[in-house]
């Protein structure tokens, strides 16, 4: 799975040519999912006004939804100074889970943001094809 992050939404909202292409090969493939976690959506809906109705759109993608646990994860993550909400959220959503359990790349514009251990890879990395 890869992950959009907040800051990854807004750029595909704007139109990011390599996020485009990332999109565009999720729906061609049957394995490949995009996963958008909600509080992503929030926080950047919230900075770009009409983003998260671009990203709703999008049938390429899948959303994590908040659930009690998860919402304990992500507000220590917050109080022990990870970032905000929905930077928080993106690395819990990244993190192995029974059902998934593998660790998850992040794609973002802010990768210097994620602590160490958190595989988050640059919107404009050149082996993201445009």
């Amino acid at each position: 799975m890869i992950i959009l992050d907040s800051s990854a939404l807004s750029a595909l909202a704007d139109g990011h040519p390599r996020l485009h292409r990332v999109v565009d090969s999720a729906l061609q493939s049957p394995f490949q999912h995009l996963l958008v976690p909600v509080l992503c959506v929030v926080e950047a809906e919230v900075k770009d006004e009409g983003t998260a109705h671009a990203v709703l759109a999008l049938p390429a993608v899948e959303f994590e939804p908040l659930d009690a646990a998860t919402a304990v994860v992500v507000a220590t993550m917050v109080r022990d100074g990870y970032g905000g909400q929905d930077l928080a959220h993106a690395i819990a959503t990244s993190l192995p889970t029974p059902v998934r359990p593998q660790q998850h790349l992040i794609l973002t514009a802010r990768p210097e943001l994620y602590p160490p251990g958190i595989v988050a890879v640059n919107i404009d990395d050149p082996r993201l094809k445009p």
